[in-house]
């Protein structure tokens, strides 16, 4: 059975399919919206991070908690594991494909947050719905649209449960139990009660919580990562030669790292670089169309710019502390190349001095872990709404809490790759669609900024 979602798993993130649609739709994005996440790069993070908010907009959160929900579900284990295994098993290049996929992937980010506000509804509890489930099948008149609007609710609803929700647990439990021996069942029990008081309360619970703990956990992270890096800023020139070098021509053998080509730093540059920052996944436009907006181009770029923040901030940390310290090439005790989350504390161990490192890593799994849980119970109760209406929402809710334990004290083999080929199953119905939708995007967006006054946050027209 392992062999067989291996060989899935590799089919969907190989060559062939989701690496060049991932790739060439946020480069065809990136053209028709003439390079938005680039000319309006400064304006989306005044929005986001310091306006952070439109009065009088209809939504459930304002811009910045929108834009901290989206966060709190991608800057999760990805950016401490996931880096550790791409750099693992593609080598030093597989941190610049992470950051092409970063860059492209801002414009499909800013597609779907706009598609996510443009066609979001309003449900029966009176908040408001967004997200591929709805723009497929609302944007796309027709029987294809329905079809792929219920292929990614139905593959949204049952990937929260994998990597949103065992695969954190997991992790969370077993940082715990590593750094400081606590039991399996004692994390599980303690996670499973912490994270049920915010999901129950909903998105606007969620919303608030992240607001405040988001920051707190990235700043926190991203310091000890400065302080790996300033240790060994000698080394930094040439660690970002090898990355780029490497981006195009593989990698060597070297210490206990085996060697690989160009294919290997592109696939799972891409594959965990999508799997950081979700940009293609969807939920973006699910987190986008609980925002307070008066214009679909407004939370769009807010929503664009959590990629930058996951990617090009919080990834290329992780990715430089892992080169920089030369840990990508280092082993276990039984003589193994080191991958995932011990390759990441690996490099914070060894570039910083005393033994305090591999506890920062430990805690920034604990405090991302955490995170990941709360937006995606979101994401799958979004999908839920779509499928059967807001009855089920709340049992969605109470099963997903409940399976935080079960992730929490199992042994998960085979649930990393169930989870890879689940993202993928929602990924493909929703970069049809946005391909499928991209000029309505860009005609919008064209009309928007044409406006003499696009730049106030109130009282601007709303698409036609």
């Amino acid at each position: 059975m392992d062999d067989i979602l291996e060989s899935i798993s590799e089919f969907i993130w190989g060559p062939w399919l989701l690496i060049p649609l991932l790739l060439l739709t946020g480069l065809y994005l990136t053209i028709v919206l003439r390079g938005v996440q680039f000319h309006r790069f400064g304006y989306a993070f005044w929005l986001a991070l310091i306006k952070r908010k439109e009065r009088g907009a209809e939504g459930d959160i304002s811009h910045y908690q929108a834009l901290t929900v989206a966060l709190a579900a991608t800057i999760g284990v990805g950016n401490i594991a996931g880096v550790g295994t791409a750099i693992a098993l593609g080598g030093p290049g597989a941190l610049f494909w992470m950051w092409i996929t970063g860059l492209v992937g801002m414009a499909t980010k800013y597609s779907e947050a706009f598609l996510g506000v443009r066609y979001r509804r309003v449900d029966a509890k009176g908040e408001q719905s967004g997200g591929p489930m709805f723009y497929l099948s609302e944007g796309i008149r027709n029987i294809f649209g329905r079809f792929l609007g219920l292929w990614f609710a139905i593959f949204g609803a049952l990937a929260a449960f994998g990597i949103g929700n065992m695969v954190q647990a997991n992790s969370f439990a077993d940082a715990l139990n590593a750094e400081w021996n606590i039991p399996y069942w004692v994390s599980g029990v303690v996670l499973m009660f912490a994270a049920g008081v915010v999901i129950l309360g909903g998105i606007k619970t969620i919303g608030r919580f992240t607001a405040a703990f988001v920051p707190f956990m990235a700043v926190i992270y991203l310091l000890g990562a400065t302080g790996v890096l300033l240790f060994n800023v000698g080394e930094l020139p040439s660690a970002l030669a090898t990355i780029f070098t490497d981006a195009f021509t593989g990698t060597a053998a070297a210490g206990g790292f085996v060697g690989v080509g160009f294919l290997a730093a592109l696939r799972w540059g891409v594959a965990r670089g999508i799997f950081s920052n979700e940009s293609g996944l969807g939920t973006g436009g699910i987190a986008a169309g609980a925002a307070q907006t008066t214009h679909p181009v407004r939370q769009a770029l807010v929503s664009m710019t959590q990629t930058f923040l996951d990617t090009l901030v919080v990834v290329t940390f992780t990715g430089l502390t892992i080169v920089v310290t030369g840990a990508w090439t280092h082993i276990d005790a039984a003589g193994d190349a080191l991958t995932g989350a011990p390759l990441t504390a690996e490099a914070f161990t060894v570039g910083l001095p005393g033994e305090w490192g591999g506890a920062i890593v430990s805690v920034g799994i604990v405090f991302f872990a955490f995170s990941t849980l709360l937006g995606w119970a979101y994401y799958g109760e979004r999908c839920m709404d779509r499928l059967f209406g807001r009855t089920l929402v709340t049992p969605y809710r109470a099963v997903f809490v409940i399976v935080i334990f079960v992730g929490a004290v199992t042994e998960l083999t085979t649930v990393w790759t169930i989870a890879d080929i689940l993202n993928g199953l929602m990924a493909i119905p929703n970069l049809v669609g946005l391909v499928l939708l991209s000029l309505l995007v860009a005609r919008q967006s064209k009309e928007f900024f044409r406006l003499a006054n696009w730049k106030q946050v109130e009282d601007l027209p709303g698409t036609r």
